[in-house]
């Protein structure tokens, strides 16, 4: 049904919309990531990459880290890393393990575990399992038996009959959280290993929420009961 007079037809313009007739001016460009070459003589300091310091440093990292070597950073964040452990299973190369790794690094996990296969898609990552120690398991079995070496309890965490709301559960300090799959969730042999297995509250119509969405929420949940923000 068409309106009286003429009609207003819109197009698109990035976000929003603009009516015929009507100019758009381009949206600003992005501005540039990082900080540019050293201002200055450049500091007598073995943590600071020289070729940093010549070209400018855009990478993703925070204020403190710019111009610092990979090692360098790698070995400051070890002096200050979290007690948890994070493990994701990798049977069919799932993209979301690239997320949970850069979400530990975001979170200064002690660690990250890729239990199945090897190879694991690095592109979610950003560059960020640099930073972090990442070290490969077989499988479950594998998995549980490290951990169990090292005092920690393993903690799946998917929405399964019979698994304990996460938002009721008391995260110990030292753990590790370990998530299955995109799509299957934890495997059988993880979800008979584990020594209880969390559920994240969801209100809405979908089944569950991403892999890499659910280990942001369970570390978060981690955080706020321990790192004294």
């Amino acid at each position: 049904m068409g309106c009286e007079g003429h009609s207003l037809r819109v197009r698109a313009v990035g976000f929003g919309s603009v009516a015929d007739g009507e100019t758009h001016s381009a949206p600003p460009a992005d501005p540039q990531v990082g900080v540019g070459p050293w201002p200055g003589p450049w500091p007598d300091d073995a943590r600071y990459d020289p070729d940093l310091l010549r070209d400018g440093d855009r990478r993703n990292v925070v204020d403190r880290y710019r111009y610092w070597t990979v090692a360098a950073i790698r070995a400051d964040l070890d002096t200050r890393r979290h007690p948890f452990h994070v493990a994701v299973e990798n049977w069919e190369h799932d993209f979301n393990i690239g997320s949970v790794v850069r979400t530990a690094n975001a979170f200064n996990a002690a660690g990250v575990h890729v239990v199945g296969r090897r190879r694991w898609n690095r592109r979610g990552a950003m560059v960020t399992d640099a930073y972090m120690h990442v070290s490969h398991h077989e499988d479950a079995a594998t998995l549980v038996a490290w951990a169990g070496s090292q005092g920690l309890p393993v903690l799946g965490v998917d929405n399964l009959p019979g698994s304990v709301a996460l938002e009721t559960y008391v995260l110990p300090r030292r753990c590790v959280l370990l998530f299955g799959q995109e799509g299957p969730g934890l495997s059988e042999p993880a979800r008979a290993a584990c020594e209880a297995v969390l559920s994240i509250a969801q209100f809405g119509s979908t089944r569950s929420i991403n892999a890499g969405a659910a280990a942001a929420v369970a570390m978060h949940a981690w955080v706020r009961t321990h790192a004294g923000v």
